[in-house]
């Protein structure tokens, strides 16, 4: 009978052997391992852990605290806003006196005087009216009355005292209106700080109101 010299090659496909280097010098090397993406990766520590519970009373929780922090700003704010109110207050008080008095000033001098030509029925006419001058000398109020313009039948009519520490700054002003119908007799007004003192005329004569009037 025949026999087979050997059986391995003619069994085995090749199909299912290794590579065979042709050289007999070639060394077999293993190629580089790669590592996966999930092992690379570091696990990182949580906030949790990285916090020391001695840190953070058990008490208080952070986000209470910074809360207050936040607070505390506007606060701050709100006050330096009212106290800067005030400043603005106070001196517009001051610069709004200052404004009033200069023109006070320029208007009616110091002491404040305030001239005025009237008929009143004392021998005076249009062609020469009555002159009036309002005073205010030290914070009392004077009025001298040259009837038709004659200095030597001057009269002085004595209106209330002023007091206070801006007293003599108040400027005073007349006026004269006909209350009773009577063109040739007005009533004489002296206005000062929003008041008035009427003096009522009598034959071409003023004479002061009275507690009765």
């Amino acid at each position: 009978m025949p026999t087979l010299n050997s059986t391995d090659e003619r069994l085995t496909p090749r199909s299912t052997l290794r590579h065979r280097p042709i050289t007999a010098d070639t060394t077999r090397k293993e190629p580089p391992r790669v590592r996966r993406a999930t092992r690379t990766q570091t696990q990182q520590p949580t906030a949790a852990k990285t916090t020391a519970p001695a840190d953070i009373p058990a008490w208080k929780p952070t986000t209470r605290l910074q809360r207050r922090r936040q607070q505390r700003i506007p606060l701050v704010g709100i006050g330096i806003g009212m106290a800067l109110a005030v400043v603005v207050v106070f001196l517009g008080q001051l610069a709004i006196g200052w404004i009033g008095n200069t023109w006070n000033d320029l208007h009616y001098g110091f002491p404040r005087t305030y001239q005025v030509d009237a008929v009143v029925g004392q021998d005076d006419s249009m062609e020469h009216p009555s002159h009036f001058i309002a005073l205010n000398l030290k914070g009392q109020i004077e009025v001298i009355d040259f009837p038709a313009g004659d200095a030597a039948r001057a009269k002085i009519y004595l209106g209330p005292h002023l007091y206070g520490s801006d007293a003599s700054l108040v400027p005073v002003t007349l006026q004269f209106v006909d209350r009773r119908h009577d063109q040739q007799h007005p009533d004489m007004l002296v206005l000062f700080q929003g008041q008035q003192m009427v003096f009522r005329n009598a034959a071409g004569t003023f004479h002061a109101p009275t507690a009765s009037s």
